[in-house]
């Protein structure tokens, strides 16, 4: 039994983390909003000048965050432009790099993001170019430890702002971190921090365009629209290759998830072999079961036993063994998927579906491993087996 125990312990537990592995994953990227499309620059651009071949990297420029927000706004809830990089921030004797985010007011509610302290940027700091942050919750508890943030100054690449927000903890998304970040007014940080490197040919640079959709059945929509008017706007013919991205939050997610279930198939097969060497062993102990208890099989026989009668008498026996195995196993398997949530790494998802199959494939097994022991000993001649010595 101990083959089956252990192959279906190890099916249930995997099965288990990679269910959680998925769960994880899905819940992280809905975490960062719903119904989510995001622009990125497309790939770098060579082409051929007077020295040579050179490299040209492509760019969003806030003029395309306007052109979309005109263009697709009926199917939209809200669009925000960003601009982000790393900069030295200082609060006292504390001193490190930091992402820092140039955002509108709508990043908020896109993303998802909920407040510890104080508030968000506000459509009324951008348009002052206020000088105020709002900080991640990694981000304030290393510039102040346990004291309130709120109201203190920071020094933001040699610039000082005033500190109005503070977020609650969302954690890595496996991309990045809200909590390790600080965000200011976007057109501050053009005028007062960002410099020359959100400026190309005298226009204004983004990172990224943030788009939520009002509807899942939108999106594909809205994508199509927004590549229209880029392609025009970056004056880029049919047959020329995109220099910008649309990426799809709907097909990001069931692409990770096809990736995890893969996993999940991949890792549950591997464990399924020890389901078979275990059946292989029930297979080798029932055929010696056979050869002890020849004996017996033929005085059976001769009392009147039929061979059906034989033939399931040691099926039953080898399921028996099978079906307490698996039972074990499934125990065996919520305990090590237990210890794996209790380790904070991963929380396993343990389901009706992994557990059904993991025993109907025990069970499978000691039927498929039983029946030549059984038919070996069900089509034993009495005679001869009442001789055997």
């Amino acid at each position: 039994m101990l083959g089956i125990v252990i192959g279906v312990a190890t099916v249930v537990a995997l099965l288990a983390l990679g269910q959680g592995a998925t769960a994880s994953i899905t819940s992280e990227i809905q975490s960062t909003g719903s119904n989510l499309l995001t622009v990125t620059p497309g790939r770098s651009q060579f082409g051929s000048g007077g020295g040579g071949a050179s490299q040209q990297q492509s760019h969003l420029y806030y003029s395309d965050y306007e052109l979309l927000a005109r263009g697709v706004e009926d199917n939209i809830t809200a669009i925000v432009p960003m601009y982000q990089s790393s900069y030295i921030v200082k609060y006292g004797d504390e001193s490190f790099s930091v992402s820092v985010t140039g955002v509108t007011s709508a990043y908020q509610d896109v993303r998802s993001y909920d407040l510890a302290n104080g508030r968000f940027i506000s459509d009324g700091d951008n348009k002052s170019q206020s000088k105020v942050a709002v900080l991640g919750s990694q981000t304030a508890e290393d510039l102040f430890g346990n004291l309130s943030p709120i109201g203190k100054a920071i020094s933001i690449n040699g610039i000082k702002f005033g500190v109005v927000g503070v977020l609650a903890s969302k954690g890595s998304s496996g991309f990045s971190s809200s909590d390790d970040a600080i965000f200011i007014p976007l057109e501050t940080g053009y005028d007062k921090v960002f410099g020359a490197t959100a400026n190309y040919n005298g226009k204004k640079t983004v990172n990224n365009i943030i788009v939520s959709v009002k509807t899942t059945d939108l999106m594909d929509t809205v994508s199509a629209q927004m590549e229209y008017m880029l392609r025009r706007s970056h004056k880029l013919a049919v047959t020329d290759e995109l220099d910008f991205n649309v990426m799809n939050q709907t097909d990001t997610l069931e692409t990770l998830n096809t990736i995890t279930n893969t996993l999940t198939i991949f890792l549950g097969a591997i464990a399924g072999i020890s389901l078979l060497v275990g059946g292989i062993g029930i297979m080798n102990i029932m055929l010696v079961s056979v050869t002890e208890r020849t004996k017996e099989i033929g005085l059976r026989k001769a009392v009147g036993a039929t061979r059906n009668q034989i033939l399931i008498q040691f099926l039953i026996e080898t399921m028996t063994l099978s079906v307490l195995g698996g039972l074990i196993g499934i125990l065996f398997g919520i305990g090590l998927a237990s210890i794996f949530t209790l380790t904070g790494l991963i929380t396993a998802v343990i389901t009706v579906d992994s557990i059904l199959l993991s025993f109907f494939f025990a069970l499978a097994i000691g039927v498929f491993f039983g029946i030549y022991p059984a038919f070996r000993a069900a089509n034993l001649h009495p005679m001869v087996a009442l001789r055997y010595e």
